[in-house]
């Protein structure tokens, strides 16, 4: 029997490393992207273009509703990317990562997949609730329970920073690809990005590390 799983897929450089090692070990694999008012469409369509060049089949869902529940600046224009000391980053989105695996598993059910990828990290999660592998195993459970079906969440990055993200897509083949073609940067520039948002701190830090690893070795 096919192994099948389904990927959630944003087109960043997290969710592209983990599309690239879902391909490596499944048989079959399906992309899912969330369209929740993202601040830049240019995220949806680099997710179109990773899938479409790498002959994934791709679903885009519809989750407006979430930019209605919970405003965030992932979202917002008037709301400012802020991190601040012992609270939560103003990009974090309420219930994002549960409503997008409890759709995902639908979807994977659906597809007669029984296995779901994400790229949470607990160790670069920038403390996200919902990016912890506690909440992850819970999910999985409660998933399995209301569906009725043996779900895998699969969390490759988990334990794992930014450098040996890198690292991982490097021993993949595909350093250069994620480089140049995900969308990490919160003001939506493809590659390295604007090199001023928080989001494209983490990541260059992270190259940065890793290469300097690599040339040592």
């Amino acid at each position: 029997m096919k192994e099948k799983a389904i990927v959630v897929f944003s087109g960043g450089q997290d969710s592209t490393t983990c599309l690239f090692w879902a391909l490596e070990k499944f048989d079959e694999v399906i992309a899912v992207t969330f369209d929740y008012g993202q601040r830049h469409a240019l995220e949806i369509e680099c997710a179109k273009a990773i899938a479409k060049e790498l002959n994934v089949e791709h679903h885009v869902l519809d989750m407006g509703l979430l930019n209605q529940l919970a405003p965030n600046a992932l979202t917002r224009d008037d709301i400012e990317i802020e991190v601040r000391e012992g609270e939560l980053p103003s990009t974090f989105v309420e219930g994002r990562n549960m409503l997008f695996l409890t759709f995902a598993g639908v979807l994977a059910k659906v597809k007669g997949a029984k296995h779901i990828v994400t790229g949470v990290c607990e160790t670069d999660f920038s403390g996200y609730p919902d990016c912890r592998d506690i909440f992850i195993k819970s999910l999985n459970v409660t998933m399995n329970l209301a569906m009725d079906y043996n779900f895998v969440v699969h969390t490759p990055l988990m334990w794992i920073d930014k450098a040996q993200t890198w690292e991982m897509a490097d021993k993949l083949g595909k350093l250069d690809y994620v480089r140049q073609k995900t969308l990490t940067c919160y003001n939506g520039i493809i590659g390295d990005g604007c090199g001023e948002c928080p989001a494209c701190h983490l990541r260059q830090r992270g190259l940065e590390n890793y290469l300097k690893t690599k040339e040592a070795k």
